[in-house]
């Protein structure tokens, strides 16, 4: 059954402390998330050293098992959330990765460290899906770009958290402490999700809201219609591609190219992260709360347009042997790795109906994890290891494979200008939201 009426989705509307609440406590989700998976780049270098590792073994034991637990229980828990309880599912997801991102710091050798790995990508598949269909509501179809936006800064944040925090206490006391740091208040948020969260009415600020609940292929079958979708699906996973699979290898490329300890690697993109990239999220949320902005076309030309001219700094970053140009191409190239999150998710969640939405966040962050955690750190970690011809992988080897990487970001940029040819239809076809920016 639907129901085209924009009255009951008013009546039904959250207050405004209820939605803040909401939205800012799924950011400090987002950022445990990061700080979490994002954490092994920062000491990537001492555990290669310890576990007497080449560059492609130490890329596969960090990043591959973790994606493919991702990827494979991903669509399988975010089929279960647009069916169930998304709050129960999400709470209950923080905190078996928060556990078990504490529990690689107290692996003891290869196998140990393998599986607390395996046990985080399980965790965080049920994170971000759920999160961002909770979000969308408790904010109407025009405030959702925005509203994902915020949510995004929990990448900044998380990022800050996972390179400086983690890169100072693992100069301090060791790289196993890093992981227990970052993991043990993630179980104490996890519970706070439990005891002051509500499940929210799907689809309550939606134009148009269906009852049935839609089979996997069904739902494939219809992103695969929805031609902006896909756009923006390889869009924002091309970019995490670009941007997650060089920020992988930077603080590695730091200690080799400029003889820096683990500390002081991480201090150097840490405040970028956290400052740059939380101006540049709040910037583009500001960008997007604008009237003008309501139009997905010009949403998705900003992304664009963004992406394209910050991958020429990412560039520069790799190619230059100064530290000083390289700190100053990461202050343009780095905030842009944060600026496509929110829209993005905020743009799908607009081209999903409210029985299909954890699905398509699920099938977004499948394409993104599989290029940036699987595709980008083995092809740069094989590279380095071809490029340095049978000798000791150094910063040459690695520099040279990340300069094949950086050009990615025009790809990325190419797939989200083709979605702003059909996105306004699709919004329409999927939520029945219009406004005077219709064809």
């Amino acid at each position: 059954m639907s129901i085209t009426a924009i009255d009951i989705p008013r009546s039904q509307a959250p207050s405004s402390v209820e939605r803040w609440y909401v939205l800012i406590l799924m950011c400090l989700i987002y950022a445990i998330n990061i700080a979490d998976r994002y954490v092994v780049s920062t000491v990537l270098e001492p555990i290669r050293l310890e576990l007497q590792l080449n560059d492609a073994g130490v890329a596969f034991l960090t990043g591959i098992p973790l994606a493919l637990f991702y990827v494979a229980f991903g669509i399988p828990i975010s089929w279960l959330a647009d069916r169930s309880n998304r709050r129960n599912i999400l709470a209950s997801s923080l905190i078996i990765w928060s556990a078990f991102t504490a529990l690689c710091g107290l692996s003891g050798n290869y196998l140990q460290f393998l599986l607390g790995r395996i046990g985080v990508g399980v965790g965080e598949a049920g994170g971000t899906p759920p999160s961002t269909a909770i979000v969308s509501d408790c904010f109407p179809a025009d405030r959702r770009p925005m509203a994902m936006t915020v949510l995004a800064l929990g990448a900044p944040l998380g990022a800050w958290l996972g390179a400086d925090m983690a890169g100072a206490v693992a100069h301090a006391y060791r790289w196993r402490a890093a992981f227990i740091a970052l993991g043990v208040p993630g179980l104490l948020v996890g519970i706070l999700v439990f005891l002051t969260v509500r499940e929210p009415p799907r689809g309550r600020l939606d134009a148009i809201v269906d009852d049935i609940k839609p089979s996997l292929i069904e739902s494939l079958r219809f992103l695969w219609k929805q031609k902006a979708a896909f756009h923006v699906v390889m869009g924002g996973g091309v970019c995490a591609l670009w941007g997650w699979g060089l920020i992988y290898w930077t603080p590695t490329f730091l200690q080799r190219a400029y003889n820096l300890d683990v500390g002081q690697a991480g201090a150097v993109t840490g405040n970028i992260h956290l400052i740059g990239g939380s101006v540049a999220t709040v910037v583009t949320a500001w960008l997007l709360s604008r009237p003008a902005m309501a139009d997905p076309r010009r949403v998705v030309w900003l992304l664009a347009g963004g992406v394209a001219l910050t991958t020429i700094p990412s560039m520069i970053a790799y190619w230059t042997e100064s530290l000083w140009l390289c700190k100053l191409m990461f202050c343009i190239f780095i905030p842009a790795i944060y600026f496509y999150i929110g829209p993005c998710f905020g743009l799908l969640n607009n081209l999903a109906p409210c029985h299909m939405r954890n699905m398509f966040i699920a099938i977004s962050l499948l394409v993104a994890n599989i290029l940036n955690l699987i595709v980008a750190p083995w092809v740069v970690g094989f590279l380095s290891d071809w490029f340095a011809r049978g000798h000791a992988t150094d910063a040459a080897s690695l520099r040279s494979a990340l300069l094949i990487l950086a050009p990615t970001g025009f790809w990325a940029a190419y797939h989200l200008y083709l979605a702003s040819k059909t996105i306004v239809a699709d919004q329409r076809r999927a939520i029945g939201y219009t406004k005077s920016w219709s064809p």
